[in-house]
């Protein structure tokens, strides 16, 4: 049986990474005004994935017999004013991300369920990859920037990010 306080951690995740799915989508809808059409998708990827990674923890609770308790997304009204700062936030935000699944992994350790403990290894590894990503967009960005030709080739390139699952199958 899954402790109650890993339980809600758990759901408070599932709220958070519902939250990047909308913050990234957010940001999405704001490249696409710029015409940054291949970031514009990259970051609707981002979106898609963000979902997935609230669904597998959604699918572990079901499957430790556990409460899923969905909450409220909190709304999203950041405006951004070009792709070097959208990235800039996205690295924060991955940043953050990766924090709370470090302090998840500590209070499933502190329970001592290595059940739980193993799911989360996988964020963080996925949390790695992540990090990184965004973190070589962002530098490619910042080099770019002043350069509308360059510039045009990274969005183009960004463009080609193809989704992993999709969101509706059960993810294991």
């Amino acid at each position: 049986m899954l402790d109650k306080q890993l339980e809600q951690a758990l759901n408070d995740q599932i709220n958070f990474e519902f939250y990047s799915s909308y913050l990234y989508l957010n940001m999405s809808a704001q490249l696409a005004a710029m015409n940054l059409d291949g970031a514009a998708h990259w970051m609707r990827v981002q979106a898609q994935e963000e979902v997935t990674h609230a669904m597998k923890i959604y699918d572990f609770l079901i499957d430790r017999d556990a409460e899923v308790c969905l909450q409220n997304i909190e709304t999203i009204g950041e405006k951004y004013n070009s792709l070097v700062e959208i990235y800039e936030v996205t690295v924060g935000h991955e940043r953050k991300v990766t924090c709370r699944f470090n302090d998840l992994i500590d209070l499933a350790l502190e329970k001592r369920d290595h059940v739980t403990n193993s799911l989360l290894q996988w964020f963080i590894s996925e949390q790695i990859e992540e990090e990184a990503n965004v973190r070589t967009i962002l530098e490619k960005a910042k080099m770019l920037s002043s350069s509308p030709d360059s510039l045009y080739l990274l969005d183009k390139e960004l463009g080609a990010r193809v989704a992993s699952a999709p969101i509706a199958e059960k993810i294991n």
